[in-house]
């Protein structure tokens, strides 16, 4: 049963260890991020409802497409009777932009207040060009 679990845990490191493939300049490449302290992880779940084999960023054609990403993250709670333990939410979030360009790099950023998740789709002018949409969240 050991060496099965061994096998198990090493097959997962070695996916979250290889490299990012290549930027491929026909495509636009979204890196994503969560610049917030409470946010655990951010990872790229469907691309126009296909599901992604490796969630760590979005490689797209120009044009049209939903992204919807994995938001993991802490909420941690307050005196006055309230638990102190953080409590962990997962969310899935999806954004829609319709004018992805070849070559460009755009930035998906997860953030939460409190309980309440967002994302935001920068250009590489760091514009806002797309906010999400609440799938849902769990608990």
């Amino acid at each position: 049963m050991r060496p099965l679990l061994l096998i198990l845990a090493l097959a997962t490191l070695s996916a979250c260890s290889t490299p990012l493939p290549s930027v491929d300049p026909q495509q636009a490449w979204i890196d994503l991020a969560t610049p917030t302290p409470g946010g655990k992880l951010v990872m790229a779940e469907r691309l126009d409802n296909q599901r992604l084999q490796d969630g760590r960023f979005f490689q797209v054609s120009p044009g049209s497409h939903e992204l919807t990403v994995r938001f993991d993250f802490e909420v941690f709670g307050g005196g006055m009777g309230m638990t102190t333990d953080p409590q962990e939410r997962l969310c899935y979030l999806s954004l829609r932009y319709d004018h992805f360009e070849a070559g460009q790099r755009y930035r998906l950023e997860a953030r939460n207040l409190a309980f309440t998740p967002s994302a935001r789709l920068y250009n590489a002018k760091r514009e806002i060009v797309a906010e999400e949409r609440l799938i849902n969240c769990v608990p």
